[in-house]
């Protein structure tokens, strides 16, 4: 039945004169999304966006795709008719008979929206008269303006969309309106969360993981690439780098002390996060973060290894617990790749007694002991981009 999907924006009416801006960049993901699927058609429409299919029954995925696109607050599945007031009449009669067949309706409400003023029927009047033509063919129902069954909305444009639901979306604003930023991307529950929320702000990313190989297996590098995918879904193409911290763990095992490995070891990745970010015109990075979870998220440690860098941070999770997060992961998708058993690089080098509540001055008089710009090199040259 249904061959237009009605996308309605969520905050871009806040943004005056840049919303036109804003729009363009929410169409252009909305045809990147849909670039596999043939015969579909993108257009806007005063103010909305519709996606206009020649194959209904794609219409469930259309949805689904574009349900994970930030910047949209509800989709609703629609059918199109011309502004004549009998074509849309017939064309709401015929919906609300495929209607009745999919469930139980006892009562119903008509809304019109008559953005086009020059239609000749004020809302009001118009409601009342759809209504009287839907009461006359189905006998089975009645009004109910409070609490219906199930509510028609008239959209009066350009064209016609007539339309029974509103799906919830997830709101946001449209990826890359907002700023880029370098996701540090584990195997773990959180950094891909935290890069799923930063994007739903408007942020475009991109995401650096590190390993150890050949300490880490090559399981753990898939491990990551399935989280990429699953971020992309929401986030949009991203780029993956994948560097290789075995030189750096090796110096720290022989000149440190065994307890500072996890500080010392952060304090590099910030430095070489910070590094290609520079180097690909992002502003800030972003981690998973949680304060006190685990020893190097103590506030003196984050304080410590924060202070190796001066671009700033973003942290969204840093005041939610495990159990929040977990829950957002499984409703994202992540959950179930991020719990697969690999080993990721922090994990294979932390040590049995972290330090928790690290001295700035200890830790430089530790990396006094290294050679801090040979070591960045040698991490860099080992860079892969997928």
């Amino acid at each position: 039945m249904y061959n237009i999907a009605a996308v309605s924006f969520g905050e871009l009416f806040l943004k005056g004169k840049n919303r036109g801006s804003f729009e363009q960049r929410l169409t252009d993901q909305i045809k990147y999304a849909l670039k596999d699927f043939n015969g579909v058609t993108v257009y806007k429409d005063s103010g909305k966006v519709y996606v206009e299919t020649k194959n209904h029954e794609d219409m469930d995925q259309i949805i689904e795709r574009v349900r994970k696109i930030f910047g949209i607050s509800n989709i609703s599945p629609s059918v199109k008719s011309g502004k004549d007031v009998d074509a849309i009449i017939d064309k709401t009669l015929e919906l609300f008979a495929y209607l009745l067949e999919k469930k139980d309706i006892k009562t119903f409400k008509v809304k019109t929206n008559r953005t086009d003023k020059t239609f000749p029927i004020k809302s009001m009047d118009f409601n009342a008269l759809v209504g009287g033509k839907i009461l006359e063919k189905f006998r089975s129902v009645k009004v109910d303006v409070h609490n219906p069954d199930v509510e028609i909305y008239i959209d009066i444009k350009k064209s016609c969309y007539i339309s029974s639901e509103r799906i919830k979306s997830l709101g946001g604003l449209p990826v890359g309106s907002n700023g880029r930023a370098l996701l540090l991307l584990s195997g773990g529950i959180d950094s891909p969360v935290a890069g799923y929320m930063i994007a739903k702000r408007g942020v475009e990313i991109d995401a650096l993981y590190f390993h150890t190989y050949p300490f880490t297996s090559e399981r753990a590098n898939e491990k990551v690439l399935k989280l990429k995918e699953k971020l992309e879904e929401y986030c949009g193409k991203m780029k993956l780098h994948s560097v290789n911290m075995l030189e750096v763990h090796k110096a720290i095992r022989e000149f440190c002390r065994e307890e500072e490995t996890t500080i010392l070891a952060r304090r590099f990745m910030m430095r070489i996060a910070e590094k290609i970010a520079v180097e690909n015109k992002m502003d800030m990075l972003i981690t998973g973060e949680s304060l006190g979870q685990v020893a190097s998220q103590t506030m003196k440690s984050m304080v410590v290894i924060e202070e190796a860098i001066a671009m700033p941070v973003l942290k969204p999770l840093v005041g939610l617990d495990k159990t929040e997060i977990i829950k957002i992961a499984k409703e994202i998708g992540t959950y179930e790749t991020s719990i697969l058993p690999y080993d990721d690089c922090c994990s294979v080098f932390a040590p049995a007694h972290p330090l928790i509540n690290p001295r700035l001055e200890n830790i430089k008089r530790s990396e006094s002991k290294l050679n801090i710009p040979d070591l960045i090199e040698k991490v860099l040259a080992t860079r892969e981009i997928m």
